[in-house]
């Protein structure tokens, strides 16, 4: 899975001189690490006592990379190799006909200051919004921020980005915008999403609504709980586009062992 993430032909897993190790040998060590929850010199210290493991990467145990390269090299490789890795972990599982949206925040360890300024973080949390399968509990999509913008602007770009995955979509009233809705039928897709009731119009249209569907919103916040308590509530990486990466590797790796499990 790992190598398809990859563009082109799977490179060897390490050659000499400016070649270095492949990328894919790199996805791969990452997943092993969340996999089993260990810091970077702990995690190279389990492979190097599990050589099976290591050839199946292409490498003996001496040929593994030092834990300053992993890390060095996770920042690297673009986010578009990361994403690719979701999307392959999703297509493990044969999703149902209802789909969820919501979002979470996830702590993160305090950066500088001055970096703090820089990048212009203005919420304590990273704000992650999740697009999941009812059926089978696969995290689809996931979007972060570290700003706090509107879940109508967030939920439609992630849900205008996967239409071809969706069948009906449930969510809560925060994602409440008829552009949206309108949006979304014109695909073919059903929105089942609560209105703000300013007016007896929203009641009406509320009431409308098949309650059983709009409920199955919730197995979004038991798979934030899931996630949570499987890697933890706070993100190692300290900066922001190391903090994205982190979040999408985890729900890659979470996604792929739904499918072990099956």
């Amino acid at each position: 899975m790992s190598q398809n993430a990859v563009t082109g032909e799977p490179a060897p897993a390490v050659e000499k001189g400016d070649g270095g190790y492949a990328d894919w040998v790199i996805v791969s060590i990452h997943c092993l690490r969340e996999y089993l929850n260990q810091p970077y010199r702990r995690l190279l210290d389990i492979l190097y006592e599990m050589p099976g493991i290591s050839a199946k990467l292409g490498l003996s145990v001496d040929q593994l990379p030092d834990f300053t390269t992993v890390c060095t090299r996770k920042q690297d490789l673009k986010m578009r190799i990361w994403r690719v890795l979701l999307r392959l972990s999703v297509s493990l599982h044969e999703l149902g006909d209802v789909q969820a949206i919501d979002a979470t925040g996830f702590k993160r360890h305090q950066a500088s200051r001055h970096y703090v300024l820089r990048v212009g973080y203005n919420f304590d949390d990273i704000k992650t919004t999740a697009l999941v399968d009812c059926d089978t509990s696969v995290i689809i999509d996931i979007h972060c921020s570290m700003k706090q913008p509107h879940d109508t602007q967030v939920g439609r770009q992630v849900l205008t980005r996967n239409l071809a995955q969706l069948t009906t979509i449930t969510a809560d009233k925060s994602y409440d915008w008829d552009a949206l809705r309108h949006e979304l039928r014109d695909a073919g897709i059903r929105p089942v999403i609560k209105h703000r009731e300013f007016y007896g119009l929203d009641k009406a249209h509320n009431a409308r609504h098949d309650e059983n569907v709009y409920h199955r919103r919730s197995v979004v916040e038991a798979i934030f709980f899931a996630l949570k308590h499987r890697f933890g509530e706070t993100l190692r990486a300290r900066t922001w586009f190391g903090q994205f990466r982190e979040l999408v590797l985890k729900a890659a790796v979470r996604n792929i062992e739904q499918a072990v499990k099956l």
